[in-house]
């Protein structure tokens, strides 16, 4: 059985749908135009009839008809008739014999042989036993004839109105599927040519192909950021893990080539665990970097004081508390996340140590300024020329040799990251062979809640 589009099946309910309701309003027309008739006969009958009464009149026992009184009018025939039925004036339509009891004042159908009259009776009266009886007729409006040219009617134009039902209801599909087919058209060119950067882009509305086509945009452009970072991971492991791969297998085969000594084996051990150190934490740091970027790793926010955070991590960091001091004036509480807050600050600590003096010391402050609260690690070490402190929060980016050995080229980076997590943004200061201070700037929440 061939399966026909949605736009075709809904054409067809819609043009079935307009064809029942096209039904039931000539029912309904039908209906309606037998009591219309039937109810502007009897108003007719009455208001004739009523006329010819208020012409009536009995003087000195004789009959008076006045100059208005009209026997036949519209269909409407009206005829005199004495107390005792005898008719006194008017003439009965032709071939009609009626033998029909008087009723005053009641509109009533007779029939008389094939034919149907409608009826009205009114007495009018002369004294208190006396007068004379006012019978109005007309034949019943015949609304088989109506009933068939309606339908005649009908059945000339109900081809027609369906036809052009079924192409409006085809065109109103269509367009009303046309938000769809774009939709269709974008994603089978994403398939096709692998390009995630297509969006569907119609414009922003209400209706729900709108809010559909809203949510796959928001769908590619996850799945576009997913596999940039994915391209990004592979790229950046490939690159930085090429060269501790290489040490290790040089090591490997140099030691399984010549004969060592026990010293040289424990110098070419140590070498291949320092490489592997390396590696762990180098595919650790990109894997945070990645959860960064892609939003897995999320921030839940909580309000921290950090006088308390920063002490136990003082504590907790096996550098001595000697070297690590904290300056904060006043109790400050931030909406932060813990964890988050806490890689951080171990980055920057770690880096201001790598890179400090070896009896320098490490400042820890926290205080509020304008709407912000700062958060500074401090340095007195070798510091960063001017010309590269705009790349050092760039991935996998070291300044210059002078600054040592060992790092990733990650900690800033992920810093960067998690600042922008909490809804902050870092900033850096630095003087060659004078030290450096890096500030992070985090939203105040004591002023959003004055």
């Amino acid at each position: 059985m061939k399966k026909f589009s949605v736009k075709i099946r809904i054409s067809v309910w819609l043009t079935l749908l307009t064809g029942l309701l096209a039904g039931l309003l000539l029912v309904f027309m039908l209906s309606i135009s037998r009591v219309v008739a039937d109810q502007t006969a009897i108003s007719q009958l009455i208001r004739i009839v009523r006329s010819n009464l208020a012409q009536t009149s009995i003087s000195n026992g004789r009959l008076d008809l006045g100059s208005d009184f009209v026997f036949y009018q519209n269909g409407v025939s009206t005829l005199v008739y004495s107390k005792d039925e005898a008719l006194l004036a008017g003439r009965l339509p032709v071939s009609v014999t009626m033998k029909e009891g008087f009723q005053n004042g009641m509109v009533r159908m007779v029939s008389t042989g094939n034919e149907r009259y409608l009826v009205l009776d009114l007495w009018f009266p002369v004294g208190w036993e006396s007068g004379v009886w006012l019978r109005g007729m007309m034949e019943a409006p015949e609304n088989r004839q109506l009933t068939h040219n309606m339908l005649m009617v009908a059945f000339v134009i109900m081809p027609v109105f369906m036809a052009l039902a079924a192409l409006g209801s085809y065109w109103i599909a269509r367009r009303a599927f046309r938000p769809l087919d774009s939709i269709t058209a974008t994603a089978a060119s994403i398939n096709e040519a692998q390009d995630l950067s297509s969006r569907i882009g119609l414009p922003p509305g209400q209706d729900e192909f709108s809010c559909l086509a809203a949510t796959f945009d928001q769908l590619f452009q996850r799945l576009e950021k997913s596999f940039e970072s994915e391209k990004q991971f592979t790229s950046d492991a490939s690159h930085e893990l090429r060269t501790p791969v290489s040490i290790i297998t040089g090591a490997c085969e140099y030691a399984e080539k010549y004969d060592e000594t026990m010293e040289e084996r424990k110098e070419t051990i140590a070498m291949i665990h320092r490489q592997a150190d390396k590696m762990s934490r180098l595919i650790d740091q990109l894997l945070s970097m990645t959860r960064l970027e892609q939003g897995t790793e999320v921030a839940h926010l909580e309000n921290v004081e950090l006088n308390g955070l920063l002490s136990c991590l003082i504590e907790e960091w096996a550098c001595g508390s000697h070297r690590l001091i904290l300056e904060m004036p006043e109790k400050i509480t931030a909406a932060v996340d813990p964890a988050l807050l806490s890689r951080l600050l171990w980055n920057l600590v770690e880096n201001a140590i790598k890179y400090g003096r070896p009896d320098g010391c490490v400042w820890i402050s926290a205080r509020r300024k304008e709407g912000e609260i700062l958060l500074e690690v401090r340095d007195n070490g070798i510091g960063i020329p001017s010309e590269q402190q705009d790349k050092i929060w760039k991935r996998f980016y070291r300044a210059d040799s002078a600054r040592g050995e060992g790092g990733t080229g990650l900690g800033l980076s992920i810093v960067w990251q998690i600042a922008q997590i909490h809804g902050g943004y870092m900033t850096m200061e630095s003087i060659p062979q004078v030290g450096s201070v890096f500030i992070l700037h985090l939203p105040d929440p004591v002023l959003f809640l004055c």
